[in-house]
């Protein structure tokens, strides 16, 4: 059962869809204790970073977050759900879940013909290997819409870059959590080949999940 988190920051319908079109069991839930019993955890969203952290506050998502992944129960972030997992974000200056140290900054551009948001399709570059993106080639487009993007301060833990007048880190991940800036629920067989693979991911093996992010 994998357990798609609700915390007012939207999209839940299309991520539900589109692991319902793979044949995958899934559950939408604001209940942390679902939360902690979840074989795989899904965190997407879309939505503004202060906002979104004081939901998960009220509601004791953010403890059961960190104990899952603690645990080691493979977990999932899209577009927000991959900015908050990093310490702390630019939008609202808010202190985030920390999982992976790290900023989610506010896209600065000198090109006047480049819009914020980053809105469309865009090319990802795997960087390093990750079961998760075996199946992704060169040339590989995905949907994005975001305005700030996640900047871990270590660079092993970026696996993916798209470029927006410059590379920034479009998939991120250490241990059981891998967390992509664009939506693969909205990018077609792509999308959906990362969603079949996160369903079959062992997450990490206790060494691993013994590091430090």
């Amino acid at each position: 059962m994998i357990t798609i988190i609700d915390y007012n920051a939207g999209n839940l319908t299309s991520v539900r869809r589109a692991l319902e079109y793979l044949g995958l069991s899934c559950r939408v839930s604001a209940d942390p204790e679902q939360v902690l019993t979840a074989e795989r955890v899904i965190f997407p969203g879309v939505g503004h970073a202060a906002s979104a952290m004081q939901v998960l506050r009220q509601r004791g998502l953010d403890e059961a977050l960190r104990t899952v992944y603690t645990r080691g129960t493979p977990i999932l972030g899209i577009c927000l759900g991959c900015q908050i997992v990093l310490s702390h974000s630019d939008e609202g200056d808010t202190s985030c879940l920390g999982l992976i140290d790290g900023n989610c900054p506010h896209f600065s551009l000198n090109d006047p013909t480049l819009k914020i948001p980053h809105m469309g399709w865009n090319a990802v570059l795997v960087t390093r290997p990750h079961f998760i993106v075996k199946d992704f080639r060169p040339g590989d487009e995905f949907y994005f819409v975001h305005s700030y993007y996640p900047q871990p301060v270590d660079a092993q833990h970026v696996f993916a870059v798209a470029e927006y007048e410059s590379f920034f880190p479009a998939a991120i991940g250490c241990r059981n959590l891998f967390a992509v800036q664009f939506h693969p629920e909205k990018s077609g067989e792509m999308g959906l080949s990362l969603l079949r693979n996160f369903a079959t991911w062992d997450g990490c093996s206790q060494r691993e999940r013994n590091a430090s992010c």
